[in-house]
């Protein structure tokens, strides 16, 4: 049984919502029963997505991103959630008041809800992903229903890494739509300055198409592995260049070096030749002074 919502009072006075409602702390992430996360790709892709994602208006400290974690969204139905595979909330402290690291997400103490939400679609939550799915009486809405009129969230994407296909849809008025990619197979997301595509390559070992983010150019934003490896590899670049350089210079020193021997060997060869002359000039009786 939920909680009352009715504000606690002292004094006559009613407490805020902070202090009278339930916290993470109240509402656990796991409910006894669940089997938890289905399989491998459900733990590495939604790193990835985490790893790169950087809107360039936000720092770090200010995106709380969720990988299949509670998010609790009634205030009065206080049980009701909905567990995303990967949502991205911006202007929210990375962490629950500064200080903890969160179990659950509950919008009435956040007060924000995200910008993204991304499903990996699975044969078990297919439909209820894609919104083919009735409210049952008395029951909780449906994702769809939360993500679209709930919460009014701007961007909901679904990727079905079975057949690789992404299904994007932005809010527009009361109804999400669908939208296509841009040129650059990116499905754009202007309020981000970001866009999310298809990558091919490896990561944590694995190689298959990856869902990623990229920048508003279209150029992938790079992991912290990616840039530690970039990074690497450019100070070897810069050591080679300048190893490069000091060769040159040796080389251009060395040069300067024999350059300068020979012409001190042809000064003192002439030194020679020259005292030569004079001895015999002498020996003839001629003074080479006057000559």
């Amino acid at each position: 049984m939920s909680k009352s919502i009715l504000p606690k009072q002292v004094d006559g006075h009613p407490l805020s919502p902070r202090e009278t409602l339930p916290t993470m702390y109240d509402l656990p992430s796991e409910e006894i029963g669940e089997s938890g996360v289905p399989d491998e790709f459900h733990v590495i892709q939604p790193q990835l997505l985490k790893e790169t994602f950087q809107p360039s208006k936000y720092k770090s400290e200010e995106i709380f991103i969720g990988i299949d974690i509670n998010f609790y969204f009634d205030v009065r139905h206080q049980a009701w959630y909905k567990r995303p595979d990967w949502f991205a909330v911006l202007g929210v402290p990375r962490l629950y008041d500064g200080i903890d690291t969160r179990s659950s997400y509950v919008i009435w103490q956040e007060g924000i809800s995200p910008t993204v939400v991304i499903e990996f679609l699975s044969k078990s939550t297919e439909k209820e992903d894609l919104g083919k799915t009735n409210r049952e009486e008395y029951n909780a809405p449906t994702k769809w229903q939360v993500y679209e009129t709930i919460l009014r969230i701007p961007y909901y994407i679904i990727f079905d890494r079975i057949t690789n296909k992404i299904q994007a849809f932005r809010l527009e008025g009361d109804s999400y739509i669908s939208f296509l990619p841009n040129n650059e197979q990116c499905y754009e997301i202007p309020s981000l300055e970001m866009s999310l595509g298809l990558w091919q390559g490896k990561y944590q070992e694995v190689d298959r198409l990856w869902l990623r983010w990229f920048n508003k150019e279209g150029c992938l934003i790079a992991t912290p592995l990616e840039k530690e490896t970039q990074e690497k590899q450019l100070a070897l670049e810069s050591a080679e260049k300048e190893r490069q350089i000091a060769e040159r210079e040796r080389q251009i020193a060395e040069k300067e070096r024999q350059i300068a021997e020979r012409e001190c060997k042809e000064k003192e060869n002439l030194a020679k030749e020259l005292e030569i002359l004079t001895a015999k000039l002498k020996a003839m009786g001629i003074d080479p002074t006057k000559l």
